[in-house]
C-alpha cells in the first residue's frame, strides 16, 4: 500500500510539474518579441511612420496579456508542488525526532522545514522565469539581430557561470550559519525552559554566557555569509553590465555596418529588461536560497533518515527473555531509565515487576515486547531481539495488555476472538470462565452482542481485553497495570488464570498483592534493579519493604473509588 502511494504521489508531482511547463510557453513569446516590436517600432517612428509603429507596440501589449494569463496558471500549480514536499518533510522529522529524541528536532520543524518549504517554491518560480527568459531573449536576438547576440550573450555567460564557481564556498558558509542556528535554538531552549531556576538560583551571569557565545557565533557565520554577496555583485557586473556596456561601445560600429538604431535599441531592451534582471534573480536565488534549501534539506534527510532496518527473522528457538546489560534512556541526553539490567525470564516463569510510578516498569514492558529497543546491551526472546522477529512471529510469540485496554465497535465475540480468529465457541467461554468475566458478558448481551466501546467502564475493557490475551497462541504474558481497575478479588482470579494457562507470565503489580503470587519480584529503584523472592527481598530491599508497607489492597481500592471507577467483582 506504502509503494502504491509513493506511485501515486510521484505521478502527482510528474503531472503538476508538465502542467507548470506548459503554463510558461505562453510566458516566452512576450520576451522574445518585446526586443523585437522596440526595434520596429522605433526604425517606423524615425521614418514618419507613426501607425505601423503603435501597432507593434500594440501587439507588444497584447503578447504581455498573453504571457500574464500564463503567470497566473502557473501560480495555481505551484502549490501542487510544493506543499507535499513540506509534509512529506514534517513526518521525516517528525519521525526522527521520536526515534532519537534529539532536541535540534524543533529548529528543523519550526524553521528548518519552512526554509525549505519557501525557498523551494521560490526556487522553482525563479528558475522557470530564467528558463523562460533566456529562450525568449535568443530568440528574440537572433531574429532580431545575430551580430548583436554574439556580442551579448558570451559576457553573460561568463558572469552565470564564475557565480557558479562561487556556490563552493558560500555552500561552507551556510552550513556553518546552520549549525550556529540550531546551537543556538538548543542552548536558548534550554535556558528559557529553565527561567524560574536561574532566577532563584542567581545563575543569570553562567545562563547569559551559556546562551551569548551561540549568539556570537551565530552573527559570525552570518557576517561571512554576507560577503559572499559581495562576490555575486562582481559576478553580476560581468554578466549583466558589460554586455550593456558592450553595446553601448561599439553602436557606432554596427550602425556603422548596416545595423538600425532600431535594431540597436532592440538589443539594448533585451540585456536591460530581459537578461539584467533574469541574472540578478537567479543569482540571488542559487547564492542564497538555493543554497539554503540544498543544505537544509540535507540535514534533514540525513538527520531524519530512518536507521537501517534489522534483518527480519520468522523462527524464534523458545520464549525465554534474557536481558544483558540492558539500558534504555529516552533521548540522548537523559538519563536512563534502566541501566545495566542483568536478568533472565525463564519458559514458564511467574514474574512481577514492582516499583514507584514512573520507575521504568511500562518501559521495561516495552523492551520485553519490541516496542521499544535497548539504547545499549541486548534483550533477547528465544535467542532472537524482539525487533528482528517479523510482526508476525512476534504477535505469536508474545502479547501486551497495557493499563488502558482497546476494545473496537463489533461484537463482543469479534474483539475476544481478535488474536485467534479461529478459536471455537467452546475455546472462547472457557476463557471467560477462566477470567471471571462472565456477569460481563451477560451484562453485555451475550458473545454476539455488539459492543460500544464509550459504554464500558475502564475495568470492563481491562477484562475483555484479559479473555483475548488469554486465547491468544503466544506463550509469553506481559501485564502492564492491566488490572488497576480491577477489585482485588477479580485481579487475583484474573493472574491465578494466567499462572495456569501455562507459558510466561510477566506482571507489572499494581498491588503488592499481584507480587506475592509469583515466583520472583524484580524491584525497580532509579535505574538500578533487585531481584529475588518475597521472603529475600523484605531482607535485603528496603525499596520493596517501603512498597510493602505502604501499598495496602485496601488504600488502593479506596483510591480508585473515590476517582470514580467501576470495580468490576468476579463472577460467581
Amino acid at each position: 500500500m506504502r509503494r502504491e502511494l509513493t506511485y501515486g504521489a510521484r505521478a502527482l508531482r510528474n503531472r503538476s510539474t508538465l502542467r507548470l511547463v506548459a503554463w510558461s510557453v505562453p510566458e516566452i513569446l512576450p520576451t522574445a518579441v518585446y526586443g523585437i516590436a522596440v526595434a520596429q517600432a522605433t526604425d517606423n517612428f524615425l521614418a514618419g511612420r507613426a501607425w505601423p509603429g503603435i501597432a507593434w507596440l500594440g501587439g507588444l501589449i497584447a503578447a504581455a496579456g498573453l504571457g500574464s494569463a500564463g503567470a497566473k496558471q502557473v501560480y495555481g500549480r505551484l502549490g501542487d508542488l510544493v506543499e507535499p514536499l513540506r509534509d512529506d518533510l514534517v513526518r521525516r522529522v517528525v519521525a526522527g525526532a521520536l526515534r532519537t529524541g534529539d532536541d535540534s528536532a524543533v529548529a528543523r520543524l519550526n524553521r528548518q522545514v519552512e526554509i525549505v518549504r519557501d525557498t523551494f517554491a521560490g526556487l522553482v518560480l525563479v528558475i522557470r522565469s530564467f528558463a523562460v527568459t533566456l529562450f525568449g531573449v535568443l530568440t528574440g536576438l537572433l531574429s532580431l539581430a545575430p551580430v548583436v547576440a554574439g556580442f551579448v550573450v558570451p559576457p553573460f555567460l561568463l558572469g552565470f557561470a564564475l557565480s557558479l564557481a562561487v556556490l563552493g564556498m558560500a555552500a561552507d558558509r551556510v552550513r556553518a550559519s546552520l549549525t550556529a542556528d540550531e546551537e543556538l535554538a538548543a542552548s536558548a531552549g534550554m535556558v528559557f525552559g529553565g527561567v524560574r531556576d536561574i532566577s532563584a538560583s542567581g545563575t543569570e551571569e553562567y545562563a547569559e554566557q551559556l546562551v551569548g557565545e551561540p549568539i556570537e557565533a551565530h552573527a559570525t557565520a552570518e557576517r561571512a555569509l554576507a560577503k559572499v554577496a559581495a562576490l555575486r555583485t562582481l559576478c553580476f557586473a560581468v554578466g549583466g553590465w558589460l554586455p550593456l556596456l558592450i553595446l553601448l561601445a561599439i553602436g557606432p560600429w554596427l550602425v556603422g555596418r548596416g545595423v538600425s538604431t532600431g535594431t540597436l535599441l532592440g538589443g539594448l531592451t533585451y540585456v536591460l529588461i530581459g537578461l539584467q534582471p533574469a541574472l540578478n534573480t537567479v543569482l540571488s536565488a542559487l547564492g542564497d536560497s538555493g543554497l539554503r534549501y540544498v543544505i537544509t534539506l540535507g540535514r534533514i534527510l540525513d538527520t531524519s533518515a530512518p536507521a537501517e532496518r534489522p534483518r527480519r527473522v520468522q523462527e524464534v528457538n523458545g520464549y525465554q527473555v534474557r536481558m544483558r546489560g540492558l539500558t534504555f534512556a529516552y533521548g540522548p541526553n537523559a538519563e536512563p531509565v534502566l541501566d545495566n539490567l542483568e536478568l533472565t525470564v525463564a519458559e514458564g516463569e511467574h514474574l512481577a515487576v514492582v516499583g514507584p510510578s514512573g520507575i521504568g516498569k511500562s518501559t521495561l514492558a516495552g523492551l520485553v515486547c519490541g516496542m521499544l529497543k535497548p539504547t545499549r546491551g541486548r534483550l533477547l526472546l528465544g535467542d532472537v531481539p524482539p525487533a528482528e522477529l517479523t510482526t508476525e512471529r512476534l504477535a505469536a510469540t508474545r502479547v501486551l495488555i497495557p493499563q488502558e485496554a482497546y476494545v473496537f465497535s463489533g461484537t463482543l465475540l469479534d474483539n475476544l476472538r481478535y488474536l485467534l480468529p479461529d478459536a471455537t465457541m467452546s475455546e472462547v467461554e472457557s476463557a471467560v470462565t477462566a477470567i471471571g468475566a462472565d456477569a460481563l458478558i451477560e451484562r453485555i448481551g451475550g458473545l454476539t452482542a455488539e459492543v460500544r466501546p464509550g459504554e464500558l467502564s475502564a475495568g470492563e475493557r481491562q477484562l475483555i481485553a484479559l479473555v483475548r490475551a488469554y486465547l491468544s497462541p503466544a506463550p509469553l504474558v506481559v501485564l502492564d497495570e492491566a488490572t488497576c481497575f480491577l477489585d482485588p478479588e477479580a485481579e487475583r482470579r484474573a493472574e491465578e488464570a494466567f499462572a495456569q494457562r501455562g507459558g510466561t507470565l510477566i506482571v507489572i503489580a499494581h498491588r503488592i498483592s499481584s507480587a506475592l503470587r509469583a515466583r520472583r519480584i524484580l524491584v525497580l529503584d532509579g535505574n538500578k534493579a533487585t531481584i529475588g523472592t518475597h521472603a529475600l527481598l523484605m531482607r535485603t530491599s528496603r525499596q520493596y519493604r517501603e512498597l510493602h508497607g505502604h501499598w495496602s489492597p485496601t488504600a488502593t481500592n479506596s483510591a480508585r473509588s473515590s476517582a470514580g471507577r467501576r470495580q468490576i467483582q468476579p463472577a460467581s
